[in-house]
């Protein structure tokens, strides 16, 4: 979303100003105090005027007549899409936090992912949300076929975000209907397995459903229709769910905020975070609408988030991907008075982390 308002140059620094004084101190912000701590050249009275065109422009308002000004929606969408540029400094903190910190080699993608939520909370003090990433467009790292008993076997894939699925079936019998030899089975199912890693490692589970298996030997030629209806099968259970989880971590600190003091209104975002995750990850896994700012990560201020509870909250957010298709999201939310170029950057930078991550060869 933006806002078309034509301001002055000298206008544009005294919303800066404002906003970047009221983030700081959460306390109505009046002319005399914006004279006195940022360098405006000019006096409060000319402040104070600039301040109530402002007001009128619906950029900023007066919670109380006696009181200073306090910025809006639109004042914090002005000052997100035209008055700064998100932090570099912060982007390379928490690029060199994650590399340092996230242990890949002896984790899984889900406690990795959990590692790198507490890592941005803990940096922004607002909580921070990661969804895991869609299984269908993940890769195969390898595969196994395991006989369970006399006709059943298993086949268990693990891929490269470490995620692990399985289905069951019967074994079909041989064209001649002799019974099955366990041994044979056994030592079948190996070999089987050893040429599907040849064929499938590395590549994508929508790949695999297209998978022509006319090219197996003559000698596992009756393994063909079974394969195409296990993988079949195995596709349908890993593309049914709409929505993964979504990971979170800093809640406790951020609900310390000023901004949500009222119990109604953190019992409802509460409610939102803990139960409603299936409203909450589609508002999390979307892309960005502003790319004439060059800015991947998606804000969303105030009245601009659809869903009530978060009215009161700005979310941040944006896609990590792999193979240049997205499949998960990391964002930040907290309250409207949020720090936002520290915010874009953490975002950014993380999702630029993870899809890099998921990038490595399996």
């Amino acid at each position: 979303m933006s806002v078309q308002v034509s301001l002055t140059n000298r206008q544009q620094y005294v919303l800066w100003a404002t906003v970047r004084h009221y983030i700081a101190t959460a306390e109505p912000v009046g002319s005399k105090v914006l004279a006195q701590e940022y360098d405006l050249s000019v006096s409060p009275a000319t402040i104070r005027s600039c301040m109530g065109a402002l007001e009128k422009s619906g950029l900023l308002y007066q919670p109380h007549t006696s009181a200073g000004r306090v910025p809006s929606d639109s004042g914090y969408r002005i000052y997100v899409d035209q008055l700064i540029t998100p932090s570099e400094t912060m982007g390379r903190q928490v690029e060199h936090l994650l590399a340092d910190q996230l242990k890949w080699e002896e984790s899984s993608f889900e406690a990795l992912l959990r590692d790198a939520a507490q890592i941005l909370s803990t940096l922004s003090g607002y909580i921070a949300l990661i969804t895991m990433p869609q299984t269908w467009t993940t890769r195969v790292r390898h595969l196994q076929l395991v006989q369970l008993e006399v006709g059943q076997i298993m086949l268990i894939i693990v891929t490269d975000n470490y995620q692990t699925q399985s289905v069951v079936m019967e074994l079909p019998l041989p064209p001649d209907n002799t019974p099955l030899d366990q041994e044979i089975v056994e030592r079948e199912l190996q070999i089987l397995s050893n040429f599907l890693n040849s064929k499938l490692k590395g590549r994508s589970l929508g790949e695999i459903a297209t998978q022509d298996w006319s090219e197996l030997d003559r000698e596992f030629a009756h393994y063909a229709e079974f394969l195409r209806t296990l993988l079949a099968d195995l596709m349908r259970r890993m593309k049914a769910p709409v929505f993964t989880p979504i990971l979170m971590h800093g809640i406790s600190e951020v609900l310390r905020q000023p901004e949500f003091s009222e119990l109604q209104q953190v019992q409802m975002l509460l409610h939102l975070l803990e139960e409603e995750q299936d409203q909450l990850w589609p508002v999390i896994f979307d892309l960005p609408e502003d790319v004439k700012l060059k800015r991947r990560a998606k804000v969303r201020i105030g009245s601009e988030n659809l869903l009530e509870p978060m009215r009161a909250c700005t979310l941040v957010c944006a896609t990590y991907q792999q193979d240049e298709i997205p499949v998960g999201s990391v964002g930040i939310l907290g309250p409207t008075r949020m720090l936002y170029e520290n915010a874009i950057a953490l975002v950014e930078s993380a999702a630029d982390y993870l899809t890099g991550a998921l990038s490595q060869p399996a």
